[in-house]
């Protein structure tokens, strides 16, 4: 498995990351140990997970992925073979239970977060410290376009900034990241961490996939300059570029276990027309779909990191398996000409 260096930082992580949202929802406290093992066996030492965790968020589950986490860290004693990322949530989106909703991000909410984040996961230190979401109005999470009248109070970069340099200083975390930011938001952290010489961000979690090379709109171009690297997260479009619904329409996955209201972008109907494409092109190239899929954000020069997540062993393997798939131009230029005609569906 071949390693990268999270932007400016020590941090050598896996270019494949274990994202663990399933554990404790989908995937019992066992399967989640299974997991973490294999993903270690293959070479796999970077795991992601945050405080908002299981999927679908629910009060009597939230925080149970961290917890599970912790077991296995306690039990394996691995933990020095690990780089461990988690988030702390934002502004509450319907998620009352974390912090009774006020999840702002200033001091004592991240510092209430770092703790109870470190004591499930049994830890005293996290490796990459994210933040899940912006403070302020940004467009994320399927919002195709910026939109000044969704303008709310929110905590200032430079503040949020500031309480997570001091906690890198007090050894809590040793770097720290974004997710589901935007090129402003990004240049805005670099700009205070240099006015207050702080701690510069090292990555950006962000959803890229064959359905959203969002990433691609001038955010390559900023995180490339400022030396910030992108964790891939949804390469496979919540399940939907495996084509596993198209084929079976109970097929089991997040799409038909949860409400189409946590997922709606991977519900539009050129999604799915998408997707069926990609995997038509998968098949007369002698793959399966979730292998093209996955091969094409390994192979992006743009991505420090994919963030896999699997509710099987078997899925697991798949996944790792496709970093050593090989993408020829051919290929190349099919995925092009339906990105070209299907720009970005489920962006």
């Amino acid at each position: 498995m071949k390693t990268t260096s999270l932007g400016n930082s020590a941090l050598q992580v896996s270019k494949i990351c274990l994202g663990t949202m399933t554990f404790g929802e989908q995937n019992t406290e066992a399967e989640a140990h299974s997991q973490l093992d294999y993903a270690l066996e293959r070479g796999v030492n970077f795991i992601d997970t945050a405080e908002m965790y299981p999927v679908m968020p629910r009060g009597e589950t939230q925080g149970r992925t961290e917890q599970y986490i912790g077991s296995w860290l306690k039990k394996s004693g691995r933990r020095s073979d690990l780089i461990l990322a988690t988030k702390v949530a934002g502004p509450s989106r319907g998620m009352g239970w974390i912090r009774q909703g006020e999840n702002d991000l200033n001091a004592a909410n991240i510092r209430a977060a770092v703790e109870t984040s470190l004591q499930r996961l049994q830890t005293d230190y996290i490796d990459l410290y994210q933040l899940h979401w912006p403070s302020r109005n940004a467009p994320i999470f399927g919002q195709k376009q910026f939109d000044p009248a969704l303008e709310r109070p929110c905590t200032a970069i430079a503040d949020t900034l500031a309480v997570l340099h001091a906690l890198v200083k007090e050894g809590k975390i040793r770097q720290i990241g974004v997710s589901n930011e935007t090129s402003w938001g990004v240049s805005e952290f670099i700009k205070q961490a240099e006015r207050q010489d702080a701690t510069r961000i090292v990555s950006i979690q962000n959803a890229y996939s064959l359905v959203n090379r969002g990433f691609e709109q001038g955010l390559d171009e900023t995180c490339f300059r400022e030396n910030v690297g992108l964790l891939a997260y949804s390469p496979l479009a919540f399940g939907r570029l495996s084509n596993k619904y198209a084929e079976d329409a109970k097929a089991q996955g997040r799409l038909t276990l949860f409400p189409p209201t946590w997922s709606p972008r991977y519900m539009r109907p050129e999604v799915i027309v998408a997707s069926k494409r990609y995997a038509a092109l998968a098949r007369a190239h002698g793959m399966t779909p979730a292998q093209l899929a996955l091969a094409w954000c390994y192979s992006r020069w743009f991505v420090a990191s994919t963030i896999i997540g699997a509710t099987t062993l078997a899925q697991l393997k798949e996944n790792i398996d496709a970093f050593d798939l090989q993408l020829n131009d051919e290929l190349v230029s099919g995925i092009n000409a339906i990105h070209a005609e299907m720009t970005n569906p489920a962006q």
